[in-house]
Order: structure tokens, then sequence, then C-alpha cells
């Protein structure tokens, strides 16, 4: 899920450190943040993103979605804003940086987080973790009209055609649909196509801002807070009782989905690249389903799995790259994306 910040920030000094063997201002990740191996932070991430589908489906259970959405990114907010104060960095400034930053917070947090937990009330987590996998297929169709830089191959374009065969899969279209909640599933993959469409936007609009990937990040996703704070208590009313369970997906979803599995995401960025650390969205689907089967009793036909198979063969030829004979300068990697959408990210990486 997914987790965007725009490129290239020029990292303040107590946010990240600048390895003796990479470009100035590549983060490094402190010594803390490397006790434990990449690979575990890795799998870490990989679970916590692969089980957020099941929080949502839990948290939708004792809470209107819009609630659920608004507690994620509360609590989201809380772990992101203790990070900032602890490395003493600094909010973003210039009225520029905040409006393009209140756009993103919309199309990549407020926005997906809402459409996910609506199409969740009729759809398993399973289905959803599955269309959140479509985000690089949506990314690399908007960046061919969105970014000129990004030129179509054979191999892309097959890999496009081969994700989107895979999703038709999924669907049991041959079937008719049948048995398949059609609003539900859009909105699902309104939610992918909306990461998409949201890392275009910074992409274009936000790129050398001179502000760490820890301060954009904290500061988008607290944008996207006060969006839900105004619109929640328009569509919902307090619940009678708050049930344990619910309550506690949600904080779940929010502190470790939405806040620590950033932090996570931070790190495994700046020891081994973005090229490696977005390998992560191919588990999230695996993860995803095998919990909702597993804990949730969701049921599964042969062309679920089949169909997310296909799909990620499909998004992952469309983020290959030609190879050039001459290598070239290199580039501060991009910043994290402030989604749980890893793959947000993947139409926009060059290594």
């Amino acid at each position: 899920m997914s987790p965007a910040a725009p490129p290239s920030p020029s990292p303040a000094p107590s946010a990240s450190h600048t390895h003796p063997a990479s470009p100035a201002g590549t983060p490094r990740p402190s010594r803390g943040a490397r006790l434990l191996d990449w690979r575990v932070r890795f799998g870490a991430l990989a679970l916590i993103w692969g089980f957020s589908f099941l929080f949502i489906k839990v948290g939708t259970e004792g809470f209107a979605p819009f609630q659920v959405t608004f507690g994620r990114l509360l609590f989201g907010t809380a772990v992101l804003a203790a990070a900032l104060v602890v490395k003493r960095d600094r909010l973003p400034r210039g009225a520029r940086v905040w409006g393009h930053l209140t756009v993103a917070a919309f199309l990549l947090n407020a926005l997906p987080f809402s459409l996910f937990a609506y199409a969740e009330l009729t759809i398993p987590s399973t289905l959803a973790g599955i269309c959140n996998a479509t985000t690089p297929l949506w990314g690399m169709l908007l960046s061919l009209v969105a970014l000129s830089e990004d030129r179509p191959t054979r191999v892309r374009a097959a890999g496009l055609g081969i994700g989107f065969m895979g999703v038709l899969t999924v669907l049991g279209a041959w079937q008719g649909f049948s048995g398949l909640d059609v609003t539900g599933t859009a909105l699902a993959l309104l939610a992918s196509f909306s990461y998409a469409v949201g890392w275009i936007y910074v992409r274009r609009t936000l790129s050398d801002t001179g502000v760490s990937h820890l301060s954009l990040a904290g500061s988008q996703v607290g944008l996207a807070t006060i969006q839900l704070a105004v619109v929640t208590p328009m569509f919902t009313s307090m619940p009678k009782s708050v049930e344990l369970v619910p309550l506690l997906a949600v904080i779940a979803l929010g502190a470790l989905g939405t806040g620590y599995a950033m932090l996570l995401q931070y790190g495994v960025v700046a020891e081994v690249g973005p090229t490696t650390a977005a390998m992560v969205t191919y588990f999230i689907p695996v993860i995803a389903t095998a919990a909702g089967v597993a804990l949730l009793d969701e049921g599964l036909t042969w062309n679920t799995p089949v169909g997310a198979v296909i799909v990620l063969a499909g998004a992952a030829l469309t983020q290959t790259r030609t190879s050039r004979r001459t290598t070239p300068p290199a580039k501060t990697p991009e910043p994290l994306p402030a989604t749980d959408s890893p793959s947000a990210r993947q139409p926009a990486t060059r290594t």
C-alpha cells in the first residue's frame, strides 16, 4: 500500500548523512537503523503493507470507512511527527510547496485510503491487495503522456498489455464478472490509479524543494489528516460503541502501515536504492492474499492467484529500462512516497 514525495530534495543535515561512496546528499541510514540488516527491514515492510488490507477490513467492521481512513492518518502522522522531533528536522517552507503538498496529500493519501476502505466493505481484502498491485501499470500508462522522458519500449508495452490481461483474469472476465462486486472492485482500482496520478503530479511540481524526505512525507500525511478531519464529520456520526479489535486494527494500520512502514522504507531506500526497495511491491499482494485466506477465511478461486501472478509479471516488465552504452551521471535517489503503495513511485524511478 502504498507508499509520494517529490524527487531529489537537498537533505537536511539533521535528517540524513552523506555516504562516503555515494553522491553528495545521498541519505545514509543511521546507526540504529543499520542494527537490523536491510533484508530484515525489507521483509518487515512487506509484511506490514501486506497486512494493511486485512487491517482495513477489520477496521471497517467497527467504523465507517472515512473514520478508518482518518484514524490511520492520525496515528501515522503521530509516528512521523515523533520522528521529525527526534531527528530535529524542519518542516517545508513556502506557500508553493505547501500548496502542492496539499494536492499530493489528497491524491496519495486521503483519496486512495478512503477508496480502499469503501471498497473493502464489499470485496475481500485479497482482491483489494491485488488491485493495489496494478499501480505500476497505471503509472506507466500515465507517464507516457505526462512524462516526456519516459519513452515506451516493446518490452514495457508488452508488460502493460500482460498486466491488464492479469487484471481481467483476476476479475474473471470470461464469466461476465459474475459474483464480483463491480462497485467495490472499481473503487479499489481507482485507488491504485490515484496513487499513479499523485506520483506523476509530485514528479512534475515538487522537484528540488531543498527539503528532506522525512519532512515532506510527514507534512503530506499531516495535510491528509486535516483533510479527513474536515470530511469525516460531514459524512459520518460518532459510533455508539467502540469495539476493541477494530480499534486495534485502525491503530496498527496507522502507526505501522502509514507511519513506521514509511520510516522503514526510508532506511531501505537510503541503503540499497529505490529500485531494490521497490521490489517490496511484488510481495504485498502475496501476503495480503495469504492473510485474508488464513485469518479472515476469505474464499479463493484459481483465477485470483493466477491473475495476480500475471499482473505482477506485467508490472515488472513495465519497470524495465533500456540499457545505455554510457554511464549516466549519478543522481540523488528520489524520496519516499508518503503512501503505503511503493509501486506509486515506480513510474518515476530511474537508476
